[in-house]
């Protein structure tokens, strides 16, 4: 069922609809080296051998998982001579092009230069980390989008009304509700929902009048259940963890335990997800709600001690609790000020009041004189500036207005009034 050309590919219309700039590119024999990347099944092969068929130049494919150093080479002198000779452009196609190291892709980069190959690449993994920058400089990356549920149902029905290349002459009556099942489910990608509608039919037997009715619980057998699209060292694994960090962070708990259900259903670490719940709660959630951290580094601990499926609970909760909580990131901001400030005056002597005179030598060098003993003050607190001098009157933290910062504010601004107008109470 792969499509014969620009007009039969379902999905992609951001890139191959009438007018886009790679249609137009492919109609006009003009295409440029490019990487195609996007998610498996949806179509980044397809679009190559529709490149290769609407275009008057050599096609050659290989794959990255099985080609090595000396194919390169051969199709790169073969494409000279096709040059040469013949005034011929040869397109190479690349599948699965982050399989290739450093190494392998630097044999192609002087050749897309010179343009003796035009290089297609295909990969699902992202290409700022995959591909090397000199190559990807010279390529146009085109990102292609999972397959909504509708393009996975238009797919399907030609599959089951095509005669000669799908399962029209298999007389299937499939029902309204096992496709739109199997569009879900597919997760975007054509190649499964195919796959899965082929066994569904084959498996199903003819009833007396020939036909083979397929229903939702034949395609949910026929599925069983899919590997989820997820790769603990490559892009969605620190795409998902960003969506749950920002929705914890946006007060959603309902995406947040979305998001985490996705990670631990896909087989995630869940001591990671526990370890960026202990540094959310410092940096997102901060003295907004000093319970938070405490919290998450117990949730950390439980998830050592019980490992899953049970760690699950813990996750969620802490999840929840952390999304629903006042949030600041007054330290994480107060933190950072003061070590820019702490590297641009590392060299800065420590003032004499505040060092500790623990020799007789250091007391006569003046260590210690001058400062006032905290306790012995009104509100436990003398009011003096212990920055070094180029910093005094610096303030790097600035409380919020939510939970308990605001309390931590009031006390702060009570503590700066002058003696005279401050009032003998104690701390929040």
């Amino acid at each position: 069922m792969r499509p014969r050309t620009l007009d039969e590919l379902v999905g992609q219309e951001h890139l191959l609809g009438p007018g886009h700039s790679l249609r137009r590119a492919i109609e006009a024999d003009q295409v440029p080296s490019m990487i195609l990347w996007g998610p498996p099944g949806t179509g980044k092969t397809t679009i190559a051998r529709l490149i290769a068929s609407l275009t008057q130049a050599h096609f050659v494919s290989i794959s990255a998982v099985t080609a090595g150093v000396a194919d390169l080479r051969r199709i790169v002198e073969e494409a000279k001579e096709r040059r040469a000779f013949y005034g011929q452009r040869t397109i190479l196609f690349i599948d699965e092009i982050h399989r290739f190291n450093k190494a392998q892709q630097d044999v192609i980069l002087p050749y897309v230069e010179e343009g003796v190959v035009t290089l297609i690449g295909a990969t699902t993994e992202n290409p700022s980390f995959e591909v090397v920058a000199p190559l990807l400089s010279r390529c146009r990356v085109y990102v292609l989008e999972p397959l909504s549920p509708q393009h996975i149902e238009v797919i399907l029905r030609q599959a089951l009304a095509d005669q000669e290349r799908g399962l029209g002459s298999l007389n299937i009556e499939v029902e309204d509700e096992a496709i739109a099942f199997l569009c879900r489910a597919a997760g975007g990608d054509a190649r499964v929902a195919l796959d899965t509608l082929e066994l569904a039919a084959m498996t199903t037997r003819p009833n007396a009048e020939g036909k083979r009715h397929v229903t939702a619980k034949d395609i949910a057998e026929a599925l069983q259940r899919p590997a989820p699209l997820y790769d603990k060292a490559a892009d969605l694994h620190y795409d998902t963890i960003s969506a749950f960090i920002k929705s914890v962070r946006g007060s959603d708990p309902d995406a947040a335990l979305y998001w985490l259900a996705r990670m631990l259903e896909a087989g995630e670490d869940p001591l990671f997800i526990a370890r960026r719940l202990v540094i959310l709660a410092a940096e997102d959630v901060g003295l907004a709600d000093p319970q938070a951290l405490p919290l998450a580094v117990a949730c950390q601990q439980a998830v050592h001690f019980i490992g899953m499926p049970e760690a699950a609970l813990p996750l969620a909760e802490t999840t929840i609790y952390l999304a629903c909580a006042p949030k600041s990131n007054s330290a994480y901001k107060a933190y950072k000020e003061a070590a820019q400030d702490a590297q641009a005056t590392r060299g800065e002597p420590v003032p004499l009041f505040l060092r500790n005179p623990a020799t007789t030598l250091m007391a006569r060098l003046g260590y210690g004189r001058g400062y006032r003993y905290d306790h012995e003050h009104p509100l436990h607190y003398a009011g003096q500036d212990h920055l070094p001098p180029p910093l005094r009157g610096r303030r790097y933290y600035h409380p919020g207005e939510l939970g308990f910062e605001a309390k931590i504010r009031e006390w702060l601004s009570r503590l700066r009034r002058k003696p005279s107008q401050q009032e003998e109470k104690g701390p929040p």
